[in-house]
């Protein structure tokens, strides 16, 4: 074993022996130090037991503390600086040292960024889906907008107005069979006390000739009604049968005015 054991360089020999050496210098320091603060405590013991008197109190507390700082000085004037000695083995364990902390404060930055980055991709995942949906709706918007955009039909002013005159001409024509129907049935089924109809009413000469028809009556109120709808009553005249009057006002198709009642309206039945 003694044959391969490798032999130690002489410079290395020298180094160790120089670190054992200062290391017995320091142990020797420090005892030293141990014993001038043990001879310091008890001179102060000493010191404080004697009694001061109230004339000499601060003369002599002044005095103590200069024999304590010229103490401290001469210790510190006698003491010399330490330099650590700069071998092989002290540089590398210091370089271990540092190298050991900077690896720690770099695996703890490296933790914190792994840390940050798992939280923006999650971040990133989130507004990526988001933004997948936003997509789609905008997709489906755009379909919708074009199918609107393919089935809107532009309609000119003319056409308009061509669409809404044929409407009032066709209402017209509804209004006059409207009002002929009318005319016909009242006629039929409400005719003049004579029994004859306007028509042969005409050319009649009798006593009830100024006497209109059911018909007439309610044409005529409902002219009043839209003519002036402020005033809509009409003024019963002579020429008005009474039973006719009276079959309107019980049906309820005609209102007497409240103030009034030789004046009559339709009933507003399109309000």
């Amino acid at each position: 074993m003694s044959e391969n054991q490798p032999e130690l360089h002489p410079d290395i020999t020298t180094d160790m022996e120089v670190v054992i050496d200062t290391e017995e210098e320091l142990i020797k320091q420090c005892e030293k130090m141990w014993e001038d603060m043990e001879d310091c405590q008890n001179k102060l013991s000493l010191i404080g037991t004697e009694t001061l008197t109230s004339s000499n109190a601060q003369l002599s507390l002044l005095s103590m503390q200069i024999k304590c700082l010229t103490a401290e000085l001469d210790h510190w004037n006698k003491r010399t600086p330490e330099i650590t000695p700069l071998t092989e083995d002290v540089l590398i364990t210091l370089g271990k040292e540092e190298f050991q902390k900077l690896r720690c404060n770099l695996e703890m930055v490296v933790s914190t960024i792994q840390s940050k980055n798992e939280k923006l991709k999650e971040d990133l995942e989130r507004e990526q889906q988001w933004l997948d949906e936003q997509q789609q709706i905008l997709e489906s918007l755009n379909v919708l907008h074009s199918d609107l955009k393919n089935r809107s039909v532009t309609f000119s002013v003319s056409r308009i107005v061509k669409e809404l005159k044929a409407k009032m001409l066709s209402i017209k024509d509804f209004k006059e069979k409207l009002l002929f129907t009318l005319g016909e049935f009242l006629e039929d089924h409400f005719p003049l006390p004579d029994g004859t109809s306007k028509k042969k009413k005409k050319c009649m000469q009798t006593s009830n000739a100024q006497l209109i028809t059911l018909h007439e009556i309610i044409e005529m109120l409902i002219n009043r009604m839209f003519d002036a709808p402020h005033d809509p009553y009409v003024k019963i005249s002579d020429s008005f049968w009474p039973p006719y009057i009276e079959l309107l006002l019980r049906n309820g198709i005609a209102l007497r005015h409240p103030e009034d009642p030789t004046q009559i309206r339709l009933e507003a039945f399109h309000q």
